[in-house]
């Protein structure tokens, strides 16, 4: 029977890793960015007999894979079990051994046998051997991460933070990390809220909000917003564009502002878009505003906080560059047409690219919380911005190909009008000055590291000089 094992050294006494383990949150946040792997139910925590659903696939190919805890010592590890899902036999032991009172070894060992039996590991075996390894060198990483920037504020109190915006791409990895660092997180949603939930209602198209429960948050995330790249920019479109930032955060800032019991600090999305198309102008935070669209969108969606500022409340207006996830967004996007080898320049690949991490802008969220110096415009990049040209180029050799195929800029806009004019042949030099001077740490601030690490792709020397891991596969 195949035996696979992955072992690391994490930073921390392993009280503190099982907790993180236990904790809500953790089990999404493992979950390899680059599958179509979600959590479907999670029942029992880390208790014997507690069950985990997860579904697996793209529809309509689905299945679901159903595991149980079958044995769990606390501190120590957990034994999870298949009961139903892919593999014939599947028994997973997660292990934390301590080394000393700061650090221990996280171990992980599978025995699993393939379906088909001998046929099924002659076709498969290598396949899965090779995706074990890219998950939980995913997994050990993202552990390893995640718990360091938690334990950097263990002697700061806990926050209650109201998130908006929370099923969406940056809300969703956003809540679960939090949740996984122990603070209470409430989402916004636009439905009635579910019995026993942590959910308060609102609905900014009819300016209605449950401002009673949002006495005593400490801190409210805001990201909720039309996306700007689901269709053409119509006047319609525009216009819908304009209101879903602006009219939310108005409704949002004004209940604010006359809340009793005030948030501490109100973090609110903006966009690098505001510095409009600058070349390779260098961008600070006291860059002055742009032109077009987006840059004139970006101002009113800054200015709609006002009533918050006014009330005393620390806002910071967030201006967040492109996010790579493998799972939607910019980069998501380029994925199917890079990987058929038809990925290539945009226009004369000379605009910059205000890139970050979907990793490091969790963090930066956190940081912020715990900062209270910061406020006003904050440059949500990495400090290593790239020409298109670049980011091209970076991502072919971590998918291994060519990019060859470079779309001029008349087709460009041809195909996406102004707001292929704006989203892909415009871009700023824009960079995250005032996090690097209050001490923000990127965990990613190299592009092609960034991009191997989204993707589950090589090994990141940089990132393998930093933990020392060991990892084998033996056939029993």
């Amino acid at each position: 029977m195949p035996v696979f094992r992955y072992s690391s050294s994490l930073a921390a006494p392993a009280s503190a890793v099982y907790a993180w383990h236990e904790s809500p949150g953790a089990l999404e946040r493992l979950l390899p960015p680059w599958t179509s792997v979600r959590l479907v139910e999670s029942r029992g925590g880390l208790q014997p007999g507690a069950r985990v659903v997860l579904r697996l696939g793209p529809k309509p190919l689905q299945r679901r894979w159903v595991a149980n805890i079958r044995e769990c010592q606390p501190g120590f590890g957990f034994t999870d079990e298949q009961i139903e899902g892919p593999f014939k036999y599947w028994l997973h032991r997660h292990r934390f051994v301590e080394r000393n009172e700061a650090e221990c070894n996280l171990e992980d060992k599978i025995d699993y046998r393939l379906p088909y039996g001998p046929a099924g590991t002659i076709i498969a075996g290598a396949a899965v051997r090779s995706q074990l390894e890219r998950t939980f060198r995913f997994r050990h990483r993202r552990t390893a991460d995640d718990i360091r920037r938690h334990r950097a504020f263990a002697n700061r109190p806990k926050l209650a933070f109201a998130v908006s915006g929370a099923s969406g791409l940056i809300g969703t990895e956003l809540v679960n990390f939090l949740r996984s660092g122990g603070h209470r997180v409430h989402t916004l949603v636009r439905r009635r809220p579910r019995d026993n939930s942590q959910e308060i209602f609102w609905d900014p198209t009819n300016e209605t909000i449950d401002a009673r429960a949002l006495e005593g948050i400490d801190v409210v995330v805001h990201l909720a917003g039309a996306n700007i790249a689901a269709s053409h920019w119509t006047t319609e479109r525009k216009r819908a564009i304009v209101a879903s930032r602006v009219q939310g955060t108005g409704l949002l800032c004004r209940t604010l502002a006359e809340s009793k019991k005030p948030p501490a600090a109100l973090i609110a999305a903006s966009a690098v878009g505001y510095y409009g198309n600058r070349g390779a102008d260098r961008l600070d935070e006291e860059s002055e505003h742009g032109a077009g669209f987006l840059s004139e969108t970006c101002r009113a969606w800054e200015q709609a906080t006002e009533p918050a500022s006014k009330a005393g409340i620390r806002v910071v207006n967030l201006r967040i560059g492109v996010v790579l996830s493998a799972r939607a967004g910019a980069l998501a996007r380029m994925l199917t047409p890079f990987r058929l080898g038809a990925g290539g320049i945009l226009g004369d690949g000379r605009q910059f690219v205000p890139w970050i991490a979907l990793d490091d802008l969790v963090g930066v969220v956190q940081f912020l919380a715990y900062n209270p110096e910061l406020h006003g415009p904050v440059n949500a990049v990495a400090p290593t911005p790239v020409t298109n040209r670049v980011f091209t180029k970076a991502l072919g050799r971590v998918l291994k190909r060519p990019t060859l195929l470079p779309l001029p800029a008349a087709a460009v806009r041809l195909a996406f009008g102004e707001m292929g004019d704006e989203l892909l042949l415009s871009g700023c030099r824009a960079l995250p000055d005032k996090l690097e001077r209050t001490g923000f740490a990127f965990l990613h601030p190299e592009i092609e590291q960034a991009l191997e690490i989204e993707l589950g792709r090589g090994s990141s020397r940089l990132a393998e000089q930093q933990r020392n891991k060991r990892n084998t596969v033996d056939e029993h």
